[in-house]
């Protein structure tokens, strides 16, 4: 049973780069993976599956797996960003754990077009898909051009980490709609006091 309907589709704040730094985006500005069904509807958003793969067997057990994977891909970011100790020790070891299972078998399969679309052979697990999620962050965290594109948001109280893909890699902020408008709204109201006082 597809969940497409079921709720609504899954807005991400921005595009992180990287499937794995979309889903540490899940917890600001408020927690997003608090169900089954918002679970579900952020793994389909985030492209982890193709549209209208049935994900009616998650259970309650997903959303908490999902977290945990999370807090770890976390502290391995914040240690490439040299924000928290050295990427090592149990967040290490939990994702590389993590990263072992198999991960979904895709399948190239004639649309209703004629042309060929993505499917998965099965269902998928909870632990494929965080294989998934956990093999991105082995490959961002080891690999030195990503590593150096990685950046944190200078917007205001903004915890969340990007892949600057940017010309010239002089992005500043997750988003230009949300912390970028923020920056410019605070920069235009502190001018127009200067101007008045």
């Amino acid at each position: 049973m597809a969940l497409v309907g079921a709720t609504p589709a899954y807005e991400p704040r921005f595009d992180a780069g990287r499937v794995c730094l979309d889903l540490l985006a899940t917890r600001h500005p408020r927690e997003r993976l608090d169900g089954v069904g918002a679970l579900c509807v952020w793994i389909g958003g985030s492209g982890l599956v193709p549209a209208g793969t049935p994900l009616g067997h998650a259970d309650g057990s997903w959303p908490a797996a999902f977290r945990e994977l999370r807090c770890g891909i976390g502290l391995l970011v914040r240690g490439v960003l040299g924000t928290e100790t050295p990427a090592c020790g149990p967040a290490l070891g939990r994702v590389n754990e993590v990263a072992r299972a198999a991960t979904p078998v895709p399948l190239a399969v004639p649309g209703r077009d004629g042309t060929l679309v993505r499917e998965l052979a099965a269902p998928p697990g909870c632990a494929a898909l965080l294989a998934v999620i956990a093999r991105d962050a082995v490959e961002l965290v080891t690999d030195p051009v990503a590593r150096t594109a990685v950046r944190e948001c200078e917007g205001d109280n903004c915890p969340l980490v990007y892949l600057d893909t940017s010309r010239g890699r002089r992005r500043r902020w997750c988003s230009s709609e949300v912390c970028g408008n923020r920056e410019r709204v605070a920069r235009h109201r502190r001018r127009a006091a200067l101007s008045r006082a």
